[in-house]
């Protein structure tokens, strides 16, 4: 099988496995510069695949020599089709653990799920300890709720009025109005179903009552609240709503775990390439305006320099600073007042015919093809790929 990117609509259907293992094995290199203190002994990763949470799971093992288990539902290749880039991910993360005697262990499975709850609790029992620090990055479009039996889905949509943005095809490098609906009241409380913090309090919850928090135990949520300029589909929109309820719930947990001596937060990250944000309304534009600029200064940081950012300057804080709300934030550098006067001021000027000039679309196309595992040098693009490689079943 030879593999190449095929993209449709800023979403890529296809991921290489050699390509994600590059992807992967360079998050590592970057880990292994910093030997962190190891106070975390096992740690649980929901959402573990790709994004801040494969690189939360990097940084703990190959920085912290921590015990992980990661959890995450994706698909393995199959004869004529390739599985999705998390699944790969999962693969060279479990073979360079092993490769170092890190203990890794990995569930693919629907996180939502009571039974997968049930299956992670049974392997920490039986071969980790208690869990001393819970990552929790999960990204679905659905979530199937085993209280109450209905299904949920998430919708990108604003509250309160259409509204129409610029927007890029980056890869079309086409700028555009793009216009969206409203969200119903129905859509907004199934965006907060699927991505608030529900299901990380039941995850909490069910470790609680199997007795697996240590004491101490640190549990984080990744958030984001960004520029004014994309508040209308995110902040003020169906996702903002999601992401207040996760910080609610971060309050709640952190009143919750303190008579253990254990610390609840939710992590207010910056802007980078994910699946989700490249389909997210004026996101990509965003993004690229505001990697130039902070590549200009810098500044500029990836999944896996926020992330070590994370454990070197917060977890691992025994005062970390926090702000008003309790948050840690990593957008700092993002929001910085010069950063944000400067990607405002390009966005009332940008056009189709300026883009490349005002915008760093093609760092933008790079880490989006690297996210799936193409455009690696390391890798020959033109080999064919083995079916059976495409079928090994996750070590659980």
């Amino acid at each position: 099988m030879i593999i190449v990117p095929k993209i449709r609509n800023n979403t890529c259907i296809t991921s290489h496995p050699s390509g994600c293992e590059v992807n992967v094995q360079k998050q590592i290199d970057y880990a292994r510069q910093w030997k962190l203190p190891q106070r975390f002994k096992n740690v649980l990763v929901i959402g573990a695949s790709t994004g801040y949470g494969l690189a939360s799971r990097i940084v703990a093992a190959f920085s912290g020599r921590a015990a992980t288990l990661g959890v995450a539902y994706e698909r393995p290749g199959k004869e004529k089709t390739c599985g999705t880039a998390g699944w790969y991910n999962s693969l060279a993360f479990q073979k360079y653990a092993r490769q170092e005697n890190i203990p890794a262990f990995t569930i693919n499975a629907d996180a939502f799920l009571t039974e997968t709850k049930e299956q992670a609790i049974e392997l920490i029992q039986r071969s980790m300890g208690k869990i001393d620090l819970l990552i929790y990055s999960l990204a679905a479009p659905g979530r199937h709720d085993p209280q109450s039996g209905k299904t949920y889905y998430s919708a990108i949509k604003p509250i309160g009025r259409s509204i129409a943005t610029k927007s890029l095809d980056f890869m079309s490098e086409e700028v555009t109005l793009q216009s969206v609906e409203a969200a119903t009241d129905e859509q907004i409380m199934h965006t907060v179903k699927v991505m608030g913090g529900e299901d990380w309090e039941l995850w909490i919850k069910a470790l609680e009552k199997a007795s697996l928090l240590a004491e101490g135990i640190h549990t984080i949520a990744f958030s984001y609240i960004g520029s004014e300029l994309t508040y209308a589909f995110y902040r003020h929109g169906t996702l903002g709503r999601a992401k207040e309820h996760l910080e609610q719930t971060a309050q709640k947990l952190d009143h919750f775990l303190c008579a253990m001596g254990g610390r609840a937060y939710t992590s207010v990250n910056k802007a980078v390439v994910t699946r989700a944000s490249a389909v997210i309304p004026g996101v990509p534009l965003y993004a690229s305006i505001l990697y130039k600029v902070m590549k200009d200064k810098g500044i500029h940081e990836g999944c896996i320099e926020q992330i070590m950012r994370l454990f070197k300057d917060f977890i691992l804080s025994d005062n970390p600073l926090l702000d008003a709300e309790g948050r840690i934030r990593l957008d700092d550098l993002e929001l910085r007042k010069d950063v944000q006067a400067q990607v405002k001021q390009i966005w009332q000027q940008i056009t189709t015919k300026n883009l490349n000039h005002f915008a760093d679309v093609a760092g933008f196309k790079t880490e989006f093809h690297r996210f799936f595992g193409f455009g690696f040098s390391e890798v020959d693009y033109s080999d064919d790929i083995n079916a059976q490689h495409l079928t090994r079943v996750i070590t659980v």
